[in-house]
């Protein structure tokens, strides 16, 4: 019987705690730390890929930091993923009787049958603009974790 620490595989089930934070502001996108852990299965969508990655190899009890350039983390902004939609297809895939505001994330369906959201700027009475853009394309991320568990 081996007595070598778990490590980290890509179906693994982990227990941690993160941090996904902007590395040039410091601005935290999301931490567990200070309060309860996170538990997920790698693989299955609950974290994004990209920082997923970046756990493989760990092994129980390290705390390691990583800092991901935008290729390596939610890759480059697109313009072409800026685009105008129709208000009558704002009105047929959102919310009825919504009242939209810049900024508001709007979901539309995807041909496909899944679901992609995007960001709106700009509104009239023609048209919208949204941002496709995953909202942290374009930036380097700063990822912390320490290892609670490994099942």
């Amino acid at each position: 019987m081996s007595s070598a620490e778990p490590t980290v595989l890509p179906d693994s089930h982990l227990t941690l705690h993160y941090r996904v934070s902007l590395a040039q502001s410091g601005e935290d996108v999301v931490s567990t730390f200070g309060g309860n852990p996170a538990t997920l299965q790698l693989g299955m969508g609950q974290m994004a890929e990209p920082l997923e990655r970046c756990l493989l190899g760990l092994r129980e009890g390290v705390q390691a930091e990583f800092e991901l350039e935008p290729e390596r983390a939610f890759g480059l902004r697109s313009p072409e993923l800026v685009q105008k939609v129709s208000r009558a297809m704002l009105e047929q895939h959102g919310e009825r009787d919504a009242e939209y505001q810049p900024g508001d994330l709007v979901d539309f369906p995807a041909p496909d049958g899944g679901r992609f959201a995007g960001v709106l700027k700009e509104i009239n009475d023609q048209w919208a603009l949204f941002d496709f853009n995953h909202p942290l394309a374009g930036q380097r991320i700063r990822l912390q974790v320490e290892i609670l568990g490994i099942l």
